[in-house]
């Protein structure tokens, strides 16, 4: 898709089709998410792809019972890595991993757009439930289901969010 009409036509999905995501689907979102731009390319996230029922049970209950992200067929969970970017950027960055993180999973939301596919950035949830569920490292930044739509949102009005040129 042009990307203009994509970023027009991007909306918040909330309700999934039960059908499965294919392996070329996940893997496309997968290397957007690894193409996103980080500071320094020091690379100070990682993620990790949900398709397992429990797992995503549980980071519905962490995310105060969003239970649209247990209906999801996959969910991607991103995680800001500190120690990665304070090798570079020391106390700073502790703010980079967190941009880093957001902005690879804006580039999966966007990947999953492309493809036709239904997403919805996740950010109110319990970070202790979620670290734990994958080993209680690292912060987690957002939680991202992702599927085929089961209905298409209207889109929100916008604001111009820009201050003043100058």
């Amino acid at each position: 898709m042009e990307f203009q009409k994509l970023i027009r036509e991007r909306a918040s999905v909330r309700s999934f089709k039960p059908s499965p995501l294919t392996q070329k689907q996940l893997g496309a979102i997968r290397d957007a998410a690894n193409l996103a731009p980080s500071a320094g390319n020091m690379q100070g996230y990682y993620f990790y792809l949900v398709t397992g029922k429990e797992t995503k049970e549980k980071l519905a209950k962490a995310a105060f019972n969003q239970g649209f992200i247990a209906e999801a067929p996959a969910v991607f969970v991103f995680f800001a890595d500190a120690a990665a970017s304070s090798k570079k950027y020391g106390e700073r960055g502790n703010l980079f991993c967190i941009i880093d993180a957001s902005l690879a999973a804006g580039y999966a939301q966007l990947a999953a757009a492309d493809l036709g596919l239904g997403a919805v950035w996740v950010g109110a949830f319990k970070d202790g439930e979620v670290k734990e569920t994958f080993g209680g490292e690292g912060r987690p930044v957002c939680i991202l289901p992702v599927g085929i739509p089961a209905e298409i949102p209207r889109g929100n009005p916008r604001k111009d969010r820009l201050k003043k040129a100058i």
